[in-house]
């Protein structure tokens, strides 16, 4: 862990939604060896266990709230719970997302499960940054980093899914602008293709008629790098934006992606 005085978020405090693996889990490491005091919240209890404890023994401060992100009222749990365990909360990294029920499309798929996709990667980020800002504005200071996709900028997935993560650059810019007056800054990374559980290569390529192998080289060939990125090269944009010297950019929808469909 890096000492006080070369840590950029010492006596800091964040709130890293959907932090038990993946991206959520590497931003939560990387916001706690930056020195920020974090909570990390998802829906299974032994994942943010070893995220607390892998925090821990590298001498950090990490606290575990189990909710699920897509419930109105479990969402703000690890914001409720930043400020009373430690009294204020300066960082929200809205990380939640993915598929529900393979995210079918408009055609065949039910409007619940429609709209649960939208509430899964949208919503979420609302009631969350929704909890946490009036805490943010009486402090000062406030960074709320929400996590979008490749589907964000371009049509990349299914409809709902690509609206969702869509709206997150609406929902970004605006916030960006109402919250910049009270010290808070908003802004949107984007991965594209990333090395995550999420990313299951035997079944896209069984949906494509064609092999694993076959499917994860058309996702290398869709990045200007050729390579698929791992988790932890998203962590050092979320530090930066999380700090003071990143005071300046808001508003911005940023590519950490290895070139993905330039």
């Amino acid at each position: 862990m890096d000492s006080v005085g070369s840590a950029p978020l010492a006596d800091r405090v964040a709130v890293v939604t959907g932090a038990g693996r993946g991206i959520g889990r590497a931003l939560a490491l990387a916001l706690a060896d930056a020195g920020a005091t974090v909570v990390v919240s998802a829906r299974t209890e032994s994942d943010l266990d070893a995220v607390v404890a892998t925090i821990s023994t590298a001498g950090g401060r990490a606290l575990s709230v189990v909710a699920d992100a897509s419930r109105r009222e479990e969402a703000t749990r690890p914001v409720d719970a930043a400020v009373d365990a430690f009294g204020r909360i300066d960082v929200l990294v809205n990380n939640v997302g993915g598929s529900v029920a393979g995210n079918p499309d408009p055609f065949e798929g039910d409007v619940a499960t429609i709209e649960a996709t939208l509430t899964l990667n949208l919503t979420s980020a609302f009631w969350v940054t929704h909890a946490a800002l009036p805490h943010m504005r009486s402090g000062g200071y406030g960074r709320i980093i929400s996590i979008g996709s490749g589907a964000s900028r371009r049509a990349a997935a299914s409809w709902a899914y690509t609206a969702a993560k869509h709206g997150l650059v609406g929902f970004t810019s605006q916030l960006a602008q109402i919250a910049g007056p009270h010290g808070i800054t908003a802004n949107c990374i984007c991965p594209g293709w990333t090395n995550t559980s999420l990313v299951d290569f035997d079944r896209l390529g069984a949906s494509r008629g064609t092999t694993a192998s076959r499917a994860r080289a058309d996702a290398e060939g869709e990045a200007a790098q050729g390579r698929i990125i791992e988790p932890d090269e998203l962590g050092p944009m979320a530090v930066l934006l999380a700090s003071p010297a990143g005071g300046a950019i808001t508003g911005q929808t940023i590519g950490v992606d290895g070139g993905y469909r330039l």
